[in-house]
């Protein structure tokens, strides 16, 4: 696999034929502080991938990509707390050359094509709490039968053909994108609009898993100033939702 774009987009492009997990491996080479902020590892072939709340996520060799990229100091960035939506708006603008206007962000931490799931990202800390490593899982080619749930797509699956070279493209356009936000980055309200522009959730009657156990139903409604969900609960109050598995159970 050769991706000469990136090799310009980032300090480091690190391109391996396999690996278990883009983002174990690159949180353990981030141990070492020689290696640079915005180093990114990719693969075609994630064998022991895994999702958000620890779901396994693994796609067939050659039919799906895995890219992480590392953020020095990322916990300390002022858009530590929008990294999740950063990262999808990011890889969603990238994704418009090849599916204009057909990419959502769903909050906290997917990627919809056509109302589909067609990537999920994964933001771990590292070990002393400063920094951090963006993953995303891209389908790309899979087959209806190989994805694992019914309301997953693949690009190809969608009719978005990828051409030799785009993919590297591809990459180079979200790797570009996200490096400016974090290096230069602009006022959280404008982070903010453009987010809520690209959202799916804002207005989709959705049913939220919360962190103690609980299940809230109700309208999501916005996005506040800290990248948290505001929804509409069915007793008519607000609740502002930070941390959250969800469900569209009926799209906006």
């Amino acid at each position: 696999m050769e991706f000469p774009l990136n090799r310009s987009a980032v300090p480091e492009l690190l391109v391996r034929p396999s690996s278990p997990s883009t983002n174990s491996e690159l949180l353990a080479l981030a141990a070492d502080p020689a290696v640079p902020s915005f180093t990114a590892l990719l693969t075609l072939d994630q064998t022991a991938g895994r999702g958000r709340l620890d779901r396994s996520w693994v796609a067939p060799a050659g039919t799906a990509l895995a890219l992480s990229v590392l953020v020095r100091d990322a916990l300390r960035h002022p858009l530590a707390p929008w990294l999740p939506l950063l990262a999808g708006l990011s890889l969603a603008e990238a994704l418009d050359e090849s599916a204009p206007g057909r990419v959502a962000v769903k909050w906290p931490n997917d990627l919809l094509l056509d109302g589909l799931k067609v990537c999920g990202i994964l933001i771990e800390v590292a070990p002393g709490g400063r920094d951090a490593v963006i993953g995303s899982g891209l389908n790309l080619t899979q087959t209806a039968e190989q994805l694992p749930v019914a309301t997953a797509t693949s690009l190809a699956l969608a009719g978005v053909v990828l051409e030799p070279g785009d993919l590297d493209r591809l990459i180079a356009r979200y790797l570009a994108r996200l490096r400016n936000e974090l290096e230069a980055p602009g006022p959280v309200s404008r982070l903010r609009e453009r987010v809520v522009a690209r959202c799916a959730t804002i207005g989709a009657q959705v049913v939220v898993s919360l962190a103690d156990g609980s299940t809230l139903l109700g309208t999501a409604t916005g996005i506040d100033a800290t990248g948290h969900l505001e929804v509409r609960g069915e007793s008519g109050d607000t609740v502002v939702v930070a941390v959250g598995d969800v469900v569209h159970v009926r799209p906006a």
